[in-house]
């Protein structure tokens, strides 16, 4: 599904906003008052929800989205958190990252962004995770699948090399997702050791040498597992998967040119 200008300002402007709100505290200084801003996650969630709608409206109104894709959108949100609470986390154990990748390569990156988004506010209301977090999981889990619609080939790659490349950017993405959300809180722990605490004010550099240095410490365990899973399910379930989605793309007639036949005498 191509992007159109509208889509694709209209992407820039929320993940223009996304990087402002993960990347923040590294810029500020000593006397910012960071911990007073640590519970503003509400007003970053009151501004995406309104921005998710401008790209769905962009994308409609590039592409001419009808009532059948956004009954699409809403099934396979509703499937990606159903999905979700079947490993809870647990050892990174989380299936909903295949299908976000998947259907993010066959729907495009507007769409994907839309449906990763909403499959995660969707899966924090069924499982109990409202919190801080979530507009910040939802941000992380709508690039996610943007990415998957922005790779090469969508047309014309098919087979064991398309479901290879969907394995290996599902595995990164996975690894990227848990570094992403864990700047979201880092700056906020405290209690934690000098060589991997934040440290207002400091170099951002000397900062993100620490940063690295909390994430392998904590949640390397989980991300590496999540990526291993997402490859092997991208394998295995890969190609039911991506055969089902387009043929329902299809039925659905996306970007199908409407024409009028004159009546016959």
């Amino acid at each position: 599904m191509r992007l159109g200008p509208r889509s694709v300002a209209a992407l820039a402007l929320v993940s223009a906003i996304g990087v402002v709100a993960f990347g923040w505290p590294l810029l500020a200084g000593p006397d910012s008052g960071l911990g007073a801003h640590a519970q503003d996650a509400p007003w970053l969630f009151a501004a995406l929800l309104p921005l998710l709608v401008g790209v769905v409206v962009a994308t409609i109104s590039d592409v001419g989205l009808d009532a059948k894709a956004i009954a699409m959108l809403g099934v396979l949100a509703a499937a990606g958190a159903a999905l979700r609470p079947l490993g809870a986390g647990t050892a990174g154990i989380e299936p909903m990252f295949f299908l976000m990748v998947l259907s993010g390569r066959v729907l495009g990156p507007g769409f994907g962004f839309v449906l990763g988004a909403v499959s995660m506010f969707a899966s924090a209301l069924l499982t109990g995770g409202v919190g801080p977090w979530m507009p910040f999981q939802m941000l992380s889990m709508g690039w996610v699948c943007m990415g998957a619609g922005l790779l090469p080939g969508a047309h014309t790659l098919r087979g064991r090399r398309e479901l290879w490349l969907l394995g290996a950017y599902g595995a990164v993405a996975s690894v990227l997702y848990g570094t992403v959300m864990n700047l979201q809180g880092w700056p906020y722990i405290s209690g934690l050791a000098t060589g991997v605490s934040f440290v207002p004010g400091d170099a951002v550099g000397d900062n993100l040498a620490r940063f690295l240095a909390y994430c392998l410490a904590t949640s390397l365990g989980w991300d590496l597992p999540r990526a291993v899973l997402t490859v092997v399910l991208s394998l295995a379930l890969g190609p039911a998967v991506l055969k089902a989605l387009r043929r329902a793309t299809r039925r659905a007639a996306f970007e199908a040119p409407v024409t009028f036949e004159a009546p016959k005498p």
